[in-house]
């Protein structure tokens, strides 16, 4: 008979701990009526973020065990990969810890569970997704159908889900698997129906006094290089003179400097100069007599933005104008959105190319939210778009998709159930442990709702025993309903990530079996 392995038992349980208690945080924010974390910072200001966005939350948290911290890396690797399913990730992996440990506690090896169980249950629970997807890129109305319905889905269990349709539709017309090429703007003021998708550029900056309002046929040079009058920038520098004639002369040849710089800007044929760094007054005067418009300070993530949708590059020197490259569009003009001037670049390259450029102008009413206008508010809607443009972009590239509400998680149960009483042997404990995990998702789900988690996952259990069923769990009703009819979408390439990932992530920590702390690194002794 072999011995208990009580001691190691308790150690291994220890190990997980740190990464259970994390998926224990996030779990409560998952699905579309999960609630909200406030993040305080305990730096100067103690700023306050409010989310319910899984990526978020864990890379806000000061973590100090080692277990814990492979849960936050499998989170912003999701978020980075796919853009979705950051909570989904953490909450799995953390359930699947969880049955682990029970197993090793009932004296089963983790490396029978490793090996033999959940690499032979993820992948029957990848087979049991590939066989149900539905792939509709040939049918392009059926596709876009396909988009709305997930970007409604990832909409859903955000602070947008009260214009979800609305936002949904802008999200997917933006029509781009480029992100960079979208930019979002938040202003506050009138309501969020009032939010809208625009065609070209805009730039949140305001065009300078003398210059012209509106340029068609633009060419414009986007550039990074210093309009301050030239003056000597060596440090500990110090002009002797002896008399002010003398300064005089120094100040004129700046000027002339100054002056043979805007000349070359100007020799390239340009109207339009946009500029990461300041322009001062003197070659600003220069500009605006050549009838250039000239744009300072611009924020850098705007000009390369600008320079990508509008086919130019950013420069720096201007000695050879035809290695220049220019950007170009149809017209430039300054608009007003509520009480603000910017600037609009309609008729982009990158826009006739790729149909849109988005920008996407947040208006908030504070009364509708309590918030009056509050920035935590509009921060959250963005990261909330930004999710769903990551998960259309990646269905562009990936058209399969799924249904949504827990039935993928049901599909796969019911498959690896079905391999566990096929698998001789402790693999078979492991196998039925994985999809207790997996069906901990819709219960989950339901808890976070409200509703009898217990009622509705023997329900789903029964529905899933029929041939062809579409049954998931509807949060609105509270009842079990048809993911089809319902439009309760999820992109594959998302599910099949937080599936890989989490069983990753469990393996890795599953392999442990004690945490050492190693001395600091010694210095090394500098003569």
């Amino acid at each position: 008979m072999t011995p208990p392995r009580k001691k190691a038992s308790v150690r291994e349980w220890h190990r997980s701990l740190g990464a259970m208690a994390i998926a224990d945080l996030v779990k409560t924010t998952l699905g579309p009526k999960g609630m909200d974390k406030i993040l305080q910072s305990t730096g100067r200001g103690r700023s306050v973020t409010v989310t319910n966005d899984g990526a978020t939350i864990l890379k806000s948290l000061h973590i100090d065990n080692p277990a814990a911290k492979v849960l936050v890396d499998i989170s912003k690797v999701q978020d980075d990969e796919v853009g979705d399913g950051t909570t989904s990730v953490v909450v799995f992996a953390g359930e699947l810890l969880r049955e682990a440990e029970k197993l090793v506690m009932a004296n089963i090896h983790p490396m029978t569970i490793i090996a033999g169980g959940y690499r032979m249950a993820v992948e029957c629970a990848r087979n049991a997704l590939l066989q149900r997807i539905m792939d509709n890129k040939e049918d392009s109305d059926k596709f876009k159908s396909d988009l709305m319905n997930i970007a409604r889905t990832t909409l859903s269990s955000k602070i947008l889900s009260q214009d979800k349709e609305h936002f949904a539709k802008l999200a997917v017309d933006a029509g781009s698997t480029n992100l960079e090429s979208i930019q979002i703007i938040k202003k506050a003021g009138g309501s969020l129906k009032d939010s809208f998708l625009d065609e070209g550029f805009i730039l949140d900056k305001k065009i300078g006094l003398g210059q012209p309002k509106r340029i068609e046929n633009a060419k414009i040079l986007v550039a990074n290089t210093a309009m301050d009058t030239d003056k000597v920038k060596i440090y500990g520098a110090r002009v002797r003179v002896d008399s002010m004639t003398k300064v005089s002369q120094i100040e004129a040849a700046e000027k002339e400097k100054m002056r043979e710089k805007v000349q070359k800007i100007i020799g390239h044929g340009i109207n339009c100069f946009v500029n990461r760094q300041l322009i001062y007054n003197f070659p600003e005067e220069l500009f605006a007599e050549s009838g250039i418009l000239a744009i300072e300070h611009a924020d850098f993530d705007g000009i390369e933005r600008l320079a990508l949708v509008t086919g130019g590059e950013i420069a720096s020197t201007f000695d050879n104008p035809e290695s220049v490259k220019l950007g170009h569009c149809k017209l430039i003009e300054e608009i007003m959105i509520g009480e603000d001037k910017l600037i609009h670049f309609s008729g982009v390259e990158m826009g006739l190319a790729s149909n849109y450029v988005g920008h996407f102008w947040f208006r908030f009413n504070g009364l509708m939210f309590d918030f009056h206008c509050s920035f935590h508010v509009l921060d959250e809607a963005e990261r909330s778009l930004h999710d769903a443009l990551c998960v259309l972009s990646q269905t562009v590239n990936d058209t399969r998709v799924l249904f949504g509400g827990g039935w993928p998680e049901m599909v796969m149960a019911k498959e690896v159930d079905e391999l566990a009483r096929k698998t001789p042997g402790k693999k078979s404990h492991a196998i039925e442990a994985f999809s207790r995990a997996l069906q901990a998702i819709p219960t989950i789900i339901a808890d976070n709702a409200g509703l009898d988690s217990a009622e509705l996952i023997s329900q789903l259990r029964v529905e899933h025993h029929k041939e062809g069923t579409c049954a998931g769990i509807d949060v609105i009703t509270g009842t079990v309903g048809d993911m089809q009819k319902l439009g309760i979408s999820e992109a594959f390439k998302v599910k099949q990530a937080v599936l890989l990932s989490a069983t990753e992530a469990a393996e890795m920590i599953l392999r442990v079996d004690e945490i050492i702390t190693c001395a600091p690194r010694k210095r090394e002794d500098r003569m």
